[in-house]
């Protein structure tokens, strides 16, 4: 492999990221998260991507949830996305690290209304009774916060920093093309795998 300037990954990375947007239907930034439980079994589910930059993958959670709770005994983590009209897929392997209080506070102002009342509504991960319960808890949620919504106090987000970046285009004859960043300590190094 050899040796490139730090940003070149994410160089990459927000190209591919602009031709998703540009052509995928639906949920460019979608992307899947693989975590591991107390008992070594991964659990995997579909997440946004709400920010990123040179530090890293950052996406939003109640902390109480299987993949918080997961996170917080294990930072390990994968990330996927697969633009599957591009024929393209990014695999992201890293370590996730809670954002501060003020960059979640600064996104959870953005959402919907609706989500920030969700956010204090939902018990996420845990057992329902059913959906009227839900939607009780969101009504008592509307008459406590009849104004600004603040952000649940277990409720943030994990920035997950790579250590290893693949970028993956499909080719004819399953050929297929991919193209590996590796973390060092001396910086990103750049080679190709087989397909």
């Amino acid at each position: 492999m050899s040796l490139l300037p730090y940003p070149a990954p994410f160089s990459r990375f927000g190209e591919w990221l602009a031709a998703a947007e540009a052509g995928e239907p639906n949920d460019p930034n979608a992307m899947a998260v693989a975590t591991v439980g107390p008992d070594g079994a991964p659990s995997l589910r579909v997440v946004l991507l709400k920010a990123w930059d040179e530090r890293g993958f950052v996406f939003y959670t109640n902390l109480d949830s299987q993949k918080g709770s997961e996170l917080a005994g294990n930072p390990h983590v994968h990330l996927n996305f697969h633009w599957k009209s591009l024929q393209r897929q990014v695999r992201i392997g890293g370590t996730a690290a809670l954002v501060d209080d003020a960059e979640a506070d600064a996104y959870f102002a953005t959402r919907p209304r609706d989500s920030q009342l969700g956010a204090w509504a939902s018990l996420q991960s845990r057992p329902l009774p059913d959906r009227g319960t839900f939607e009780a808890r969101i009504a008592e949620m509307a008459a406590r916060f009849p104004g600004e919504v603040p952000r649940p106090p277990r409720w943030s987000g994990w920035r997950v920093t790579p250590s290893r970046i693949e970028f993956w285009q499909a080719h004819e004859a399953r050929w297929h093309e991919r193209e590996v960043y590796q973390r060092t300590a001396d910086g990103w190094h750049h080679g190709l795998v087989y397909p």
